[in-house]
């Protein structure tokens, strides 16, 4: 596997999936079949936050992540955060991932809270947290999503 990367987006549209489809586009990733995983980070494999993805292979291919994903129905506020922490020497880490309809200072807290408890079951010493978030408001009639993700390596064949 080459690089992890951390996408995210926002967007508003008409319908839910209308908006969760705009906010991949926002990160760059809406032509893609996203499949989620838990949240380990393998050994070895570099994490980069790049805010927006680069062509990651063709459309329709799998792509591998962990997701952070928040939808409301406006008026009101989505906020998604995805935090991550390697074990030292490059070893195996943990992202963690907390989405929800409140701003973005609430979801970082939450989210540093569960990537601290998460680390505190398992017997690796960690560097240091990293954290992105997304955040933003949802005007009335419109359905708001925000979301961030780790996006493993480049797409996959389905088949």
């Amino acid at each position: 596997m080459s690089t992890i990367r951390i996408v995210q987006g926002s967007a508003s549209a008409p319908t839910k999936m209308a908006s969760y489809d705009a906010a991949l586009a926002d990160a760059g990733v809406e032509n893609y079949n996203l499949v989620a995983v838990s949240s380990v980070i393998p050994a070895d494999v570099d994490v980069e936050a790049v805010g927006t993805a680069p062509n990651l292979g063709p459309a329709g291919e799998r792509l591998t992540v962990v997701e952070a994903r928040a939808t409301t129905a406006g008026p009101g506020q989505v906020s998604a955060a995805l935090a991550w922490s390697r074990s030292a020497d490059r070893g195996p880490g943990l992202f963690y991932e907390v989405a929800d309809e409140t701003d973005s200072d609430d979801v970082e807290h939450r989210v540093l809270e569960g990537l601290a408890a998460g680390q505190d079951l398992r017997d690796w010493e960690f560097g240091d947290s990293s954290v992105a978030v997304e955040h933003s408001q949802a005007e009335a009639g419109v359905y708001t999503t925000s979301l961030v993700l780790a996006v493993y390596g480049e797409s996959e064949p389905i088949c």
